[in-house]
């Protein structure tokens, strides 16, 4: 048995830049562009899950796997545990990673899976890389605190994950990739959201809420969340 999957939780209705997944980067389509970052992993089994016929489509013509779930997922949290359930999927791990990441380095996917099995107490971890100083005081550029300096090779626990920096002394930018024991993933989506998760629009406050650790690991790799005209001509000119 695999003890890894990969769901990629993807959605049209994006308010900043809505139908993003589609969006064409070097005449392919943003999602495409993950899914075969995600497939270049040690990874075998990867999957799309998506509330839209039009993403579903446009996997399944390049030969991946779309599941469709409900349209009232408001996390991709939630959407993913859907998708666990209706692939009947019985692997230990599951990776998220975002479907607005198009340049996402596969060997950071690699490393958040390995450490997830060199650690089987852990339930749910996540990487960072450094800030630079414009990305500090931008409230989109989410941060994730931690008690010591992160270096690589190392995870931390996290202590907070903020958008705005007050006091905190060590404070990393956070990519959105997470790996999760699916037993925990099933506890998630029966907790009620929190006051943090709602006032800063972070699931992950979710787990940190309700004392579930998320422990924090080291990358150089920065790939660029793709959430704004701006972002997608960036984008167009790396890739």
């Amino acid at each position: 048995m695999n003890k890894t999957a990969i769901i990629i939780p993807s959605h049209l209705a994006a308010k900043r830049l809505p139908n993003k997944p589609l969006l064409k980067i070097n005449d392919k389509s943003m999602i495409l562009h993950v899914l075969e970052r995600a497939k270049k992993t040690n990874i075998r089994d990867v999957f799309v899950a998506t509330a839209d016929e039009d993403i579903a489509r446009e996997i399944k013509k390049n030969g991946g796997n779309a599941i469709i779930t409900g349209s009232h997922h408001t996390t991709g949290s939630d959407r993913i545990y859907e998708a666990i359930k209706i692939l009947n999927l019985d692997h230990e791990i599951i990776i998220n990673v975002q479907g607005d990441m198009p340049t996402i380095n596969p060997k950071t996917i690699n490393m958040i899976n390995d450490f997830m099995i060199s650690n089987p107490n852990v339930s749910v971890s996540t990487v960072a890389s450094k800030i630079n100083e414009k990305e500090i005081n931008d409230v989109n550029v989410v941060k994730v605190v931690t008690l010591d300096n992160l270096s690589k090779n190392k995870f931390l626990k996290s202590s907070d994950f903020v958008r705005s920096i007050t006091k905190e002394k060590f404070f990393y930018h956070h990519i959105g990739l997470y790996a999760y024991k699916k037993n925990i993933l099933s506890e998630f989506v029966k907790m009620n959201k929190t006051k943090n998760e709602l006032n800063r629009s972070l699931e992950q406050m979710r787990f940190i809420d309700h004392n579930i650790d998320i422990f924090v690991g080291y990358t150089d790799d920065n790939p660029l969340s793709v959430d704004t005209k701006d972002d997608l001509k960036r984008i167009r000119k790396i890739l």
